[in-house]
């Protein structure tokens, strides 16, 4: 060991490395942080340890010292069956804090994001920007659709989203007890829940923003390929800590708006606005859900998958995935973005063949002209709010219906199960936004359950809550204001006329200005549903869901 190398002053950092079991040769190459986001209490994540092995013994033969910490990883799944849902989005500003302490404290030399699901891969994005050291992202993979053999069920294919839709079927008798508990019960396997949720939107969008290997977003958690990809990932992160190619090299405006894009015309998750308005501020831009729907009035819906069609992830995967999408993209995107693997967006899709044209339709032969958002405005809701219109029935476009309120997602669930809501209603459930949930719970259960009971085609949900990347039907969410705020939504009444209109981009209650401004003058707001811990900070310094429910 050279002089240089024995600088004293580093002693005692050393000898605490050793004492984790790194040799002094270890400590003289460079030091990759393998940020993993594995745990036992989520799909997504029970495999992650496997990959991060992967990854960590590629880095080790390439020259480098591979550094493994954890961080939290919350399914949303999971949490939405009780009231404690209203955590789960919170968890990013965790997730992207807790990393870039740890980060910018051990002062790595660059990162390998290990990850799956809705708000761990967008705390880690955000986090990549922050730390701005050389990034790749190993995204776990989805779940094997689950086709049966035998049964009942014989010759059906199911994914997860069918088990939320499946409580409403076993609820209006459509299915059987056994077929229920068999759906329940055989349907999951370890990786991302198999359909365009927020999980999988998000790692698309990172593979479409050239943070991970091709294919990976959408490749099955149990492909033995994923090994080849952990290798792989192992070899960049070495080559670009090496060229000092940097996050925000790569995340940047340009490459945000190409993976905006590519989530609108693959019927993306209107939860990517949340996490893609967040990601902007963060490298200094003022993105907001109105871009969006700019957005998406330009680029053609050119795919959709489970729920909101009969394809799968795996279906996207074995007609290319991501790359294929973006080379029939690619008139519209701007080709000068640069990848991981050093090359450019133009480059990069010079090489994309394209074998398939039924899964993931052209530009010249879209599914439908727009993308799957549409952000509504009017004087229910003047700062905007969100529908997935990709999801809807033709006949949903344009509904008028009495309002039926409801002041939290507890009281609208129980009234779907015990049957008291009728066709034509409007379901308006407020209080659950950034502030007032707090936390901007997903609604996706009563959602799947609407859907499932064959209420998709007659009765329409506002929020200014959420809905799970893969709701499907009239589900409108992000209502701005929100109703703790004093937005319009606080003092809706039952039976107010509620108009709908997608085509044309309102979202109205038939209500007189003065009515409205005699309510708001009479209008309370309520107590804080929680006042102390996290939850009770993040109300206190959430931005609107508008501007991506970012911390302050």
């Amino acid at each position: 060991m050279s002089e240089e190398d024995l600088d004293p002053t580093k002693a005692y950092e050393r000898a605490l490395y050793k004492a984790c079991g790194f040799s002094q040769d270890d400590l003289q190459k460079p030091r990759i942080a393998i940020v993993n986001s594995w745990n036992e209490i989520n799909p997504g994540h029970v495999h992650l340890r496997d990959m991060a092995k992967g990854v960590k013994t590629s880095i080790k033969q390439h020259g480098g010292t591979p550094m493994e910490f954890n961080t939290i990883a919350s399914c949303d799944g999971i949490a939405n069956s009780g009231n404690f849902s209203k955590y789960v989005l919170p968890t990013r500003e965790i997730i992207a804090s807790s990393i870039e302490c740890t980060v910018k404290a051990y002062n790595f030399d660059g990162m390998v994001m290990v990850c799956s699901c809705d708000k761990i891969i967008p705390g880690m994005l955000i986090a990549a920007v922050r730390c701005n050291i050389p990034t790749v992202f190993m995204t776990g993979g989805v779940m094997e659709p689950k086709t049966f053999t035998d049964g009942p069920l014989k010759g059906k294919t199911y994914v997860t989203c069918d088990i939320k839709e499946a409580i409403g079927e076993y609820n209006a008798g459509k299915i059987s007890k056994e077929e229920f508990q068999i759906i329940e019960s055989q349907t999951c396997s370890a990786g991302a829940c198999n359909m365009m949720g927020t999980a999988n939107t998000m790692a698309c969008i990172v593979e479409a923003m050239g943070l991970s290997l091709p294919g990976c977003a959408t490749m099955s958690s149990t492909d033995p390929q994923r090994m080849d990809l952990c290798n792989e990932t192992g070899r960049i992160i070495m080559d670009i800590t090496k060229d000092k190619l940097k996050a925000r090299n790569i995340i940047n405006e340009r490459s945000l708006e190409n993976a905006i894009k590519v989530g609108l015309a693959f019927g993306g998750s209107t939860n990517m606005i949340l996490h893609m308005c967040a990601l902007s501020h963060e490298i200094g831009g003022e993105l907001d859900h109105f871009d969006f729907e700019q957005l998406s009035k330009n680029v053609p819906l050119i795919a959709k998958f489970k729920p909101a069609s009969m394809y799968n992830l795996t279906d996207f995967h074995n007609a290319g995935g991501v790359k294929v999408l973006m080379k029939k993209l690619s008139s519209m995107l701007d080709l000068t973005t640069e990848d991981v693997l050093g090359l450019t967006l133009k480059d990069y899709l010079s090489l994309v063949e394209i074998k398939d044209y039924q899964v993931i339709r052209t530009i010249e032969d879209p599914i439908q002209k727009e993308g799957c958002i549409a952000v509504l405005k009017g004087n229910l809701a003047p700062e905007g709010a969100v529908i997935k219109q990709s999801a809807l029935v033709p006949k949903m476009m344009q509904h008028i219906g009495p309002a039926r309120v409801f002041e939290s997602e507890e009281e609208v669930r129980l009234a779907l199960m015990e049957k008291r809501v009728k066709e034509g209603d409007v379901l308006i459930i407020r209080y659950e936004g950034p502030k007032g949930g707090p936390g901007m719970r997903e609604l996706s259960i009563p959602a799947a359950i609407l859907v499932g009971m064959g209420l998709g085609d007659s009765v329409a949900m506002i929020t200014d809550g959420r809905y799970s990347g893969a709701t499907r039907g009239p589900c409108i969410g992000h209502v701005c204001p929100e109703a703790i705020e004093g937005g319009p939504i606080a003092i809706i009444r039952d039976g107010d006329e509620i108009q709908i209109d997608v085509p044309n981009r309102k979202l109205e209650v038939n209500l007189t200005p003065e009515e409205i401004k005699r309510r708001m003058k009479e209008w309370v707001p309520p107590k804080p549903k929680i006042d102390r811990g996290y939850l009770s900070f993040y109300a206190k310094h959430v931005s609107s869901a508008r501007y991506g429910a970012y911390l302050s």
